[in-house]
């Protein structure tokens, strides 16, 4: 199967690319710099990555974040900014992927989880349940057996770690990663798989 990972030079995208590489699987890695360049802010870059490269059979995106915000304090601007990539870029790149992809074609998208509110996660946690409630019905409107699904990721070890935090509270992002490789290789449709 031949996988675009987009998102391929991150924490969970490299891990992601690299569980799909070791399935044999042809992985195509894009990110923001690199050869292959996505960025989900630039609706331009995702029709340039579909003109040139062909013959997919799979996308997965795990770029992008939504930021921590004061809701007090956030202007219009920098909260609907903040809603771009995660939520806006990966909604434009599925639709994108929806009429390039093969029949049967799978696209997984990346959301996240938080366990109890966060502060200043409001933001965070609006992209979430959007994306959430666009797979779910998504995945129920897609033509010629396309399947949509989701990660909701919690926190990641190897993040915590990069933060000085106790990673043990976080899950290693090669299992998060065998999450997407499933959803991929398997018949799950609207599925939101959560850490």
């Amino acid at each position: 199967m031949k996988v675009l990972v987009i998102g391929a030079t991150g924490t969970i995208g490299s891990a992601v690319a690299d569980v799909l590489t070791a399935a044999s699987h042809q992985v195509v890695r894009a990110s923001r710099t690199g050869p292959v360049v996505v960025d989900l802010d630039d609706p331009a870059t995702l029709d340039a990555v579909f003109s040139t490269v062909t013959g997919l059979d799979s996308v997965v995106c795990c770029a992008a974040h939504g930021p921590l915000v004061d809701l007090e304090s956030v202007t219009d601007e920098e909260f609907a900014a903040g809603a771009q990539a995660k939520l806006w870029g990966q909604v434009a790149l599925a639709r994108r992927a929806i009429r390039l992809l093969p029949d049967g074609g799978s696209i997984t998208l990346t959301g996240g989880t938080f366990s109890a509110p966060l502060a200043r996660g409001s933001l965070g946690a609006l992209i979430n349940s959007g994306l959430e409630g666009f797979v779910r019905n998504a995945a129920a409107e897609l033509p010629r057996g396309l399947r949509i699904n989701l990660v909701s990721p919690g926190w990641i070890r190897e993040t915590l770690e990069g933060m000085g935090a106790d990673g043990s509270d976080g899950t290693p992002a090669a299992d998060v990663a065998r999450a997407y490789a499933d959803l991929v290789e398997g018949t799950a449709r609207g599925r939101i798989v959560r850490f």
